[in-house]
């Protein structure tokens, strides 16, 4: 059981990490407002929607750490895939640090696709089996899929996002 928690810990810090991507001070809901906003301020999207799987994960935590009540865990589990099915959407060319922009992507997100979008296939994976885990109410299969989405956080992270100090 202490080698389980050890993981999903694990994977909460990856995710929370992958919440820093952005230093948005907007709440997710008010970034992600639709393609208008999108267009205006794409970092500023993608950066309210990975705060959003962040917050949710937090609050995925928290349902860990005592009595669990899955549909908070099953609706945060739901945000957090479609959360990581949008912000791909929202890295025009021209958006990274090197460009100046107010963020943490590094340029090899434009210089790689093909890998840039193997890394967020292997999330959008992750996502899918922590939705369909967190459907079992089984927490030590919902421990699993945590941190296969903690590996697949840390996985873009260690190659397209600048490293934290």
């Amino acid at each position: 059981m202490k080698k389980q928690f050890l993981s999903v810990a694990s994977a909460c810090g990856l995710v929370m990490a992958l919440a820093a991507c952005g230093e948005s001070a907007e709440p997710a809901e008010e970034a992600a407002t639709g393609a208008e906003s999108a267009e205006a301020d794409p970092i500023a999207t993608r950066q309210g929607l990975l705060e959003g799987m962040g917050d949710a994960f937090m609050a995925i935590r928290g349902q860990m750490e005592g009595e669990t009540d899955w549909a908070v865990v099953q609706a945060n589990s739901e945000t957090i895939a479609a959360n990581a099915a949008e912000f791909i959407n929202h890295f025009p060319e021209g958006t990274s640090m090197d460009s100046g922009a107010d963020t943490e992507a590094l340029a090899i997100i434009w210089e790689d696709p093909e890998g840039f979008s193997a890394a967020h296939d292997r999330l959008l994976g992750a996502t899918v089996g922590l939705v369909e885990a967190a459907g079992t109410e089984d927490m030590a299969t919902f421990q699993e899929a945590a941190g296969n989405l903690g590996g697949a956080c840390k996985n873009c992270h260690d190659t397209y996002r600048k490293p934290q100090e």
